[in-house]
């Protein structure tokens, strides 16, 4: 058994947390979520229901909720990060310094964080004064409320640290949730980056209806930036072509559930920046924020990203998208593998 802090309560830290509760490998474990609203804790504690993020899941009940970090955290065996990927400095800044010394850190936010250009696990190292041996990344196909059903969901669960790699995924292990295990954290993290901005361009697309033609477009491109920024940085094609990459990649870029979709499909609705995130309802659509710092990544690295540049100039340039979609298709067109940097 292992005490396991979640912190975070939104969708996927509480899915998260319903998969620790119910992983019995050798018994359940104790998990307790901290939650940034008091009501929230309460709510979860009185009810084993979190309404507003994620009323799909009746929690277990060895699953309790509340509003103290250093409670969340007090004798926890593993750590789970569960904040956004923006705002992950910010939380670790006031509560950090409580994570227990020597136990693994997993962080679940993908995401290129703005200004400093980190990864999330080089966000949580310099933040939390972590090794980063100690830190391991969750990323996949990993939408919460098909977990929270318990429906059967793959994941990879990457570390320098195989065995730290190896305990957190015998950890998370559970009839319907199978987590496998990867050294390659840089590969693992830049395709859970970059999948949030190339699903909000095919959200986009699919709320200017167009078809699947240019939904399986987006998507092979999309792959293709996320190789040319990945490979520039050290990151294995191979993990690409998994689970972290093409696997994240479709379904992200493919379902409604998607938030970054979603956003996309307001956008492409006509709506603005503005009122596509006031539709969220609080939910963060991550790629609406990390489309600057992979554009600035990609620059530093001499990478060129059409697309993400696209949605960018889109979110924060007030470029139309019908003019945003004319410039990528009257891009110069080469060779699909060998024009360098190509489109």
């Amino acid at each position: 058994m292992v005490d396991v802090a979640v912190m975070g309560a939104g969708s996927f830290g509480t899915a998260m947390a319903k998969v620790f509760a119910e992983a019995t490998r050798p018994e359940a474990h104790r998990v307790t979520m901290w939650c940034r609203r008091q009501e929230v804790a309460d709510q979860i504690n009185e009810t084993r229901i979190n309404a507003q993020y994620l009323p799909e899941g009746v929690l277990p009940e060895n699953l309790r909720a509340t509003h103290d970090p250093e409670e969340a955290m007090r004798g926890a065996g593993l750590v789970v990060l569960a904040v956004p990927s923006q705002t992950l400095r910010t939380n670790l800044a006031e509560w950090g310094g409580l994570i227990p010394p020597d136990i693994t850190v997993l962080n679940l936010a993908k995401g290129i964080e703005i200004g400093t250009l980190n990864r999330m696990s080089e966000v949580v190292s310099e933040a939390a004064d972590i090794d980063p041996d100690r830190i391991a990344v969750l990323t996949g196909p990993n939408f919460a409320k098909e977990i929270a059903k318990r429906q059967p969901t793959l994941a990879v669960i990457a570390s320098t640290n195989e065995r730290r790699a190896q305990h957190t995924q015998y950890v998370a292990r559970t009839d319907y949730f199978r987590p496998y295990t990867n050294d390659d954290v840089v590969g693992c993290e830049i395709g859970g980056a970059t999948k949030n901005v190339i699903a909000l361009v095919c959200g986009i697309a699919s709320g200017i209806n167009l078809g699947e033609n240019s939904r399986a477009a987006i998507i092979t491109r999309g792959l293709a930036e996320t190789l040319r920024l990945g490979t520039a940085l050290g990151a294995q094609p191979l993990t690409l072509a998994g689970l972290a990459g093409v696997g994240d990649l479709v379904a992200t870029c493919s379902s409604p559930q998607s938030r970054n979709f979603s956003f996309g499909a307001r956008l492409g609705q006509g709506m603005t920046v503005e009122q596509a995130q006031a539709a969220a309802h609080g939910q963060v659509a991550e790629g609406a924020k990390s489309c600057i710092s992979i554009a600035d990544l990609a620059r530093k690295v001499g990478v060129e990203m059409p697309l993400t540049e696209a949605v960018r100039a889109v979110c924060y340039d007030g470029v139309p998208v019908s003019r945003a979609i004319d410039d990528l298709l009257n891009r110069d067109v080469g060779g699909e593998w060998h024009r360098p940097g190509g489109a």
